[in-house]
């Protein structure tokens, strides 16, 4: 019994919603489908990119990379919302908490990567067709994914010691539906200005200088791509990298908007919106963004539907 009540008080109490309790089943019926949504496309990419011959290419193994992330992003936040949605308590315990945060923060970090990995990889194909096959070959790509995921699980590493570190003075109530960065230190009861300033560094250095090469790259894509006499291929250029595009702006611009800022500026409000956008929207479009604006991709899920492609792969 002791036990169980001492559990009860390291427990955090995660507020989300409760505060308009007549949200709380809307929200839960749009993040259950959402949630469902993602599954269903991101695995759907995840198997044709990795199935499908005819998308064994760097942009692919790229894209099922981001897909994998997605899939995983949803799956730290979404289940446990849920849970809070629908139940009387809305509680996690400190090591779920701690485990949130750390796989929501490394899985975070690794997509600002990747992304700027893929616009080099488009840059490479648009601005050095023939070498394209030299620079990005297969062995190259499995390197740079792997230091990717290494890079973004070392980030948050650091990001997440500094946060649960911060003392509490026995706070936990978190104004929030999940554990994040902002939302925990503002229970902190001692003067955090030199972790915000850490985390501050630290998420302008994974969030800005990606985004400052990403569009770097993009310009130089563009004045490659105006160069291009054919008005096909310079449709067929843009298409390319539109998604792409999208994905960034979706993610990016949503997450710099709650980690570039002093944690102390933070406002409940605003971060649950931003976090919607970054933590379930943005998973959920995704593969729907590359999905309908990529002939290769509709063109391998029409051929998965049918008997003939899995008795191929089988």
């Amino acid at each position: 019994m002791w036990i169980n009540n001492q559990s009860s008080r390291d427990d955090f109490i995660l507020l989300g919603f409760s505060d308009r309790p007549w949200l709380e089943m809307p929200l839960f019926v749009i993040f259950l489908v959402a949630y469902i949504f993602a599954l269903f496309g991101n695995v759907s990419i995840i198997l044709v990119s990795r199935l499908d011959p005819q998308l064994d290419s760097p942009m692919y193994f790229f894209v099922s990379n981001l897909s994998l992330l997605d899939l995983c992003y949803t799956t730290s936040t979404v289940p446990q919302m849920l849970v809070n949605l629908r139940g009387p308590e809305k509680t996690i315990s400190y090591g779920g908490c701690v485990a949130q945060l750390y796989i929501f923060l490394a899985l975070g970090s690794t997509e600002c990567i990747l992304l700027a990995i893929m616009a080099l990889d488009r840059y490479t194909a648009v601005c050095k067709p023939l070498h394209y096959p030299i620079i990005m070959s297969h062995r190259r790509c499995i390197h740079m994914a792997t230091g990717t995921w290494i890079s973004g699980f070392a980030n948050s590493l650091v990001q997440s010691t500094l946060t649960v570190v911060v003392p509490r003075c026995g706070h936990r109530v978190v104004d929030h539906f999940f554990c994040e960065v902002p939302a925990l230190l503002k229970l902190a009861c001692a003067d955090t200005h030199v972790n915000e300033a850490e985390l501050n560094v630290l998420g302008a250095l994974l969030l800005l200088v990606p985004l400052t090469l990403i569009l770097g790259t993009y310009v130089l894509i563009a004045r490659a791509v105006m160069r291009i006499r054919s008005a096909e291929s310079r449709w067929k250029a843009f298409n390319t990298c539109a998604s792409h595009l999208l994905v960034v702006s979706l993610f990016y611009f949503t997450a710099i908007s709650m980690y570039v800022q002093p944690p102390s500026s933070y406002s409940h409000d605003r971060g649950k919106i931003m976090a919607l956008f970054y933590g379930i929207v943005t998973p959920t479009l995704n593969p729907f963004i590359y999905t309908l604006r990529n002939k290769d991709v509709k063109a391998a899920l029409g051929r998965a539907l049918t008997k003939e492609f899995w008795v191929k792969t089988g």
